[in-house]
């Protein structure tokens, strides 16, 4: 009978906020793979663990994948964590659960920290409807691509970022989404634990005197409905409508997607239209 893939978050600073069903699962289990074993040992150190560890990140986890795949399907209970919060958010961990279910592997959530939804509930933004984003991507052409897609959505969209990136993402952000509500969440649950709730235009200055430090979540308010309702493009044909988002550097799908989101109407009624079928 083959084991169970148990995804554990851990705490995303403060170690108090573990839960008793995660330290049970730790102890529990045949063996833990981690993002960075070191700082999980220093986890499993402070709460007296002892198990073996292996690693398992974006670098490794094509090989990796397959080694944890045998080890489960042999009957071993296997604990995956990141380096914080939920694991397979924004993390490699989510090819290891695709794997895990084409295997017909079990796999059990065990609830803990989030830094996006603890942000989002600080931040005042509407948290009824609300779209994750993760981390931006480095490459300029991505990125513009990335933000392309979201500018027009009306949800809270909610971004990741490292500080040695913080403004200039903070730049781009406001240049592809205008002047909106913005809260800067900063190191979520330690000491230093901040939320400054400002607007794009005013966040792009925020750091020129200090660079910024920490690990920081960006929640920003969607797009309003009468901008959704209103987009000019809409009036374009759908031909016109599309070919301005593939001028615009983005490919035909993700055009056709975009193009299908300002319109409100499905993907598929663009693609045909604009492939005359």
């Amino acid at each position: 009978m083959a084991g169970t893939l148990y995804l554990c978050a851990t705490p995303i600073g403060n170690l108090g906020d573990i839960t008793m069903r995660c330290l049970d699962t730790l102890k529990s289990v045949d063996l833990i793979a981690a993002e960075d074993t070191r700082r999980t040992l220093q986890l499993l150190n402070h709460f007296g663990i002892t198990k073996p560890l292996t690693s398992y990140h974006e670098h490794n986890k094509r090989e990796k994948g397959g080694y944890i795949i045998e080890l489960l399907r042999a009957g071993k209970n296997i604990a995956l964590v990141s380096d914080a919060g939920t694991v397979a958010i924004s993390d490699p961990g989510e090819d290891l659960v695709s794997l895990c279910i084409e295997n017909d592997i079990l796999v059990s959530p065990i609830p803990g920290a989030s830094a996006a939804v603890n942000a989002l509930i600080v931040s005042g933004l509407p948290t009824r409807r609300f779209a994750f984003e993760g981390f931006l991507s480095v490459n300029k052409r991505h990125r513009n691509e990335h933000l392309n897609a979201v500018k027009s959505d009306t949800h809270t969209l909610i971004f990741y970022e490292a500080p040695h990136k913080l403004k200039g993402t903070l730049k781009d952000l406001y240049e592809a989404l205008g002047d909106r509500k913005i809260a800067i969440v900063r190191e979520l649950t330690k000491i230093h634990e901040e939320v400054i709730r400002t607007t794009l235009p005013r966040a792009v200055t925020l750091y020129d005197d200090a660079p910024p430090k920490g690990e920081f979540v960006l929640v920003i308010e969607g797009a309003g409905k009468a901008a959704e309702e209103e987009n000019p493009l809409n009036v374009l044909s759908i031909h016109e409508h599309v070919n301005k988002y593939i001028s615009d550097g983005l490919s035909q799908k993700d055009a056709i997607k975009r193009a299908a989101s300002d319109r409100n109407v499905p993907k598929r009624e663009i693609y045909n239209e604009y492939h005359n079928l």
